[in-house]
């Protein structure tokens, strides 16, 4: 089995990182009063990178999820400032996998090109997400209550909610520019990818597949999400490494290379077996992905958690590599380190996925067991 990139991927890799590098710019979201990058946005969009695992016949460009991986790991990378992760990973795959013909017809194209933003509305505050946890429901057609944080929830134009029906999970499609729905920005560590509060009275809403298969969609979706995520922290990660190394190559103290001294060497060693250990997982999730294969969700919280303890003690040690330079507003390292946290609570923290990943390997255990 080859989980290595094929050649037009790595191509696609270097035409994407490229283009960020000249293009994805953070900083100016942090200092600006815009939420994400517009004009950034539009590029990708003319590239055709929404739609990149899309069938051609719904909207997409007809690649396969192995290449949205790859542009993936080069938007976490370059901490591109744009809402792809929340109306592509998350409401796209949620309209694709539960969506209703029409539904299909006229939500896709419109996430694909980038015309619509769309994003995942499922908390309700602090806490681990469960069935339990959602209070927001649906009355005939009509949605009420609350979710927050909303990553994106200030910009998008569609989101896919979560709420109770008939006593049943259910996802719902909402108009967010619609009569009924109230939006309030939420600070977050990385103002760069930007979070709401969405309170709807009463808002016009319209099921997306059955209620009943509600909750296992969601989960599906955010398995799908995961192994994407994961390719993103997979990517910031190692470029806090490749950032680390290079001023510990030319930083000297005592006449030397920081980076010749021990402390350093096992500092970046550390980083370098957290980032591949996660590379991996991610590249098992991400065969598992393009596959359809059973072992997807229990890939994608392998990726998941691998990849959020990478992200995070790469960005806290490509500080401490930085020394007392690292802390300050004009080098970076700050800006993978708001990243890094911010994603290590998307879809759900650490915790949850590392519970996740528990259940799925004692339900494959049992599985196995009553087939012996």
């Amino acid at each position: 089995m080859n989980f290595d990139f094929t050649d037009d991927q790595r191509m696609l890799r270097d035409q994407a990182r490229r283009f960020l590098e000249a293009n994805a710019r953070p900083r100016e979201v942090l200092e600006g009063s815009e939420p994400f990058d517009r004009n950034l946005w539009e590029k990708v969009c003319e590239l055709g990178w929404p739609g990149t695992a899309l069938p051609e016949e719904e909207g997409g460009v007809g690649l396969s999820y192995v290449d949205l991986c790859v542009i993936a790991e080069e938007l976490g990378r370059a901490l591109a400032p744009v809402p792809f992760s929340s109306s592509i990973y998350q409401a796209l795959e949620a309209v694709r996998s539960a969506g209703s013909e029409d539904q299909r017809r006229v939500h896709l194209p419109a996430l694909a090109s980038g015309e619509k933003i769309g994003c995942l509305a499922t908390a309700e505050g602090n806490g681990p997400l469960n069935p339990r946890t959602i209070k927001a429901e649906v009355s005939g057609d009509k949605i009420s209550g609350m979710k927050t944080p909303v990553a994106d929830g200030d910009i998008a134009d569609l989101a896919v909610v979560a709420a109770k029906s008939g006593g049943e999970i259910g996802l719902f499609l909402v108009d967010l520019t619609g009569p009924g729905v109230a939006r309030e920005p939420v600070e977050s560590v990385d103002p760069s990818r930007s979070h709401a509060r969405l309170a709807f009275d009463r808002a016009p809403a319209e099921l997306l597949g059955n209620a009943a298969d509600g909750w296992r969609i969601l989960e599906q979706v955010q398995d799908r999400a995961a192994v994407l995520l994961a390719f993103e922290q997979v990517g910031g990660a190692q470029k806090c490494l490749e950032d680390a190394k290079e001023y510990a190559l030319n930083r000297y103290a005592f006449g030397r290379p920081i980076a010749s001294f021990q402390a350093i060497k096992h500092k970046l060693a550390d980083v370098y077996m957290a980032t591949e250990l996660a590379r991996s997982n991610a590249y098992f999730g991400a065969w598992a992905l393009n596959t359809g294969a059973a072992e997807l969700p229990v890939a994608a919280a392998a990726a998941r958690v691998a990849a959020n303890k990478a992200f995070t003690l790469a960005a806290e040690e490509n500080i401490q590599t930085h020394g007392g330079m690292g802390f300050t507003w004009e080098f970076d390292c700050h800006l993978y380190l708001r990243r890094a946290k911010l994603l290590a609570l998307a879809l759900g923290g650490e915790r949850t996925w590392k519970n996740r990943l528990v259940s799925q390997l004692e339900r494959r255990n049992i599985a196995a067991t009553q087939a012996a």
